[in-house]
């Protein structure tokens, strides 16, 4: 869990706090923080409306109650490859020609498979 910088939040469209998550996923907020402990969700201190830097996940990595097909195995390839979270957050929100579209879009789009051929392709 790691603060990021004003690039990487920029490409990131939307945030959630982890009890916004919680009850996104209709899990208590400790269940939250267990995916994030697992490295199934990426979670960074944010500047909440409160003015309070609080942990946040990106909102596009939950997907009808659940988080999105395809993500956890995602991160841990990155993490594999020794991605920082906010390289992973980088790389998962920046926009790519070819693929087309983001990597996170193209796991919400059940695009999974392609996704994690690039990710396992940058472990040169």
């Amino acid at each position: 869990m790691t603060e990021i910088d004003a690039k990487t939040d920029a490409l990131v469209p939307a945030w959630l706090t982890l009890p916004d998550a919680a009850e996104n996923l209709g899990v208590e907020v400790t269940r939250v923080r267990q995916l994030v402990k697992e490295g199934q969700l990426i979670a960074v201190r944010r500047e909440a409306e409160s003015g309070n830097r609080v942990l946040q996940v990106p909102a596009d990595f939950l997907a009808e109650g659940r988080v999105v097909k395809g993500l956890a195995g995602t991160i841990t390839l990155l993490k594999d490859d020794g991605f920082s979270d906010e390289e992973m957050l980088e790389w998962l929100f920046t926009e790519d020609d070819t693929l087309p579209g983001s990597p996170v879009r193209a796991l919400r789009e059940n695009r999974g498979t392609e996704v994690k051929r690039r990710a396992q392709a940058l472990a040169v």
